[in-house]
């Protein structure tokens, strides 16, 4: 039982590296708020406290509050630094990698941490003392306050608390939105920015790429009108989700001639036709073709 104890902060740190690994890789796990407040937690504490582990393996090492801010500190050094060296293999920074290396990390010092301790006597093992906290949290919670101001203080103190931790959690979980805004673009043939068709044969096909990037935060219904002397060329119509790209290569033919002729490229959405929500143009030349033979 003392030796459980002993290391029991140890095997408390390899649970929550395992769960970290299980709610960030497993469906539908991966969706949940707490894989986020997991997640925090290994990168930020988790690496730097397995490592101080490691190092300092006797009780009269280091104290609480060095241990702590110590393992903030390390954690942050060391996850950049394993970042880094993912950075140069054929895997690279990705999420799987990433969470894979930080476990086997945390892990394999959690696993020299406990070697090292057990080759001390157990009374000069730095262990963290779980019974003696909750015993002591206990005694405070059961020991009636002297006074209704006392009493009224704790209170007050624990709705504190319970709020600040409510509010931590919720600015943790809910990322914070940015600006609402469409990306409208329009590409040549060859799906670069120049070489646009601007001089066109009048009944001859011609066709640009046209994108659009959703940032506004929900699922928008799309139209793309080309129009040409008040003329409708082309029409379609798309549903895009947010953070959604849709490119398409999308054909237009001119029925009359005409120089210096705009040829409007309007973006509506969720069917408001009243007025674009996004427009392009080209100014392009519409000739006949030449039929005469030489």
């Amino acid at each position: 039982m003392k030796k459980y104890i002993a290391h029991s902060d140890l095997q408390i740190a390899s649970v929550l590296t395992l769960l970290t690994f299980i709610f960030v890789l497993v469906p539908p796990l991966d969706q949940l708020f707490i894989r986020t407040i997991l997640g925090l937690i290994m990168v930020l504490f988790l690496p730097g406290y397995a490592l101080i582990a490691a190092l300092f393996i006797g009780k009269d090492d280091l104290d609480a509050i060095e241990r702590i801010a110590l393992s903030f500190g390390l954690s942050i050094a060391v996850v950049p630094l394993l970042g880094l060296g993912l950075n140069y293999t054929p895997f690279g920074i990705r999420l799987v990698p990433i969470i894979i290396t930080l476990s086997f990390f945390t892990i394999s010092m959690l696993a020299i941490a406990f070697i090292r301790r057990g080759s001390l006597p157990k009374d000069e093992q730095f262990s963290v003392p779980f019974q003696k906290i909750y015993a002591s949290i206990k005694h405070e919670i059961n020991t009636k306050p002297e006074s209704k101001i006392d009493r009224i203080l704790t209170i007050i103190l624990v709705i504190s608390i319970i709020a600040s931790v409510s509010m931590l959690v919720y600015v943790v979980v809910t990322p914070k939105q940015g600006e609402k805004f469409t990306e409208f673009y329009i590409l040549g043939p060859e799906g670069m920015a120049d070489n646009y068709p601007t001089k066109l044969l009048i009944g001859h096909t011609s066709n640009v790429i046209v994108g659009v990037v959703n940032h506004e935060y929900e699922t928008i219904d799309y139209t793309i009108k080309f129009i040409l002397a008040n003329e409708t060329l082309n029409s379609l119509q798309f549903q895009l989700g947010h953070n959604s790209t849709w490119e398409q290569n999308i054909e237009f033919t001119p029925e009359h001639t005409g120089n210096d002729s705009k040829l409007n490229i309007f973006l509506y959405r969720d069917n408001n036709f009243t007025e674009s929500y996004r427009s392009l143009h080209l100014w392009i030349d519409i000739t006949e073709a030449n039929t005469n033979k030489s």
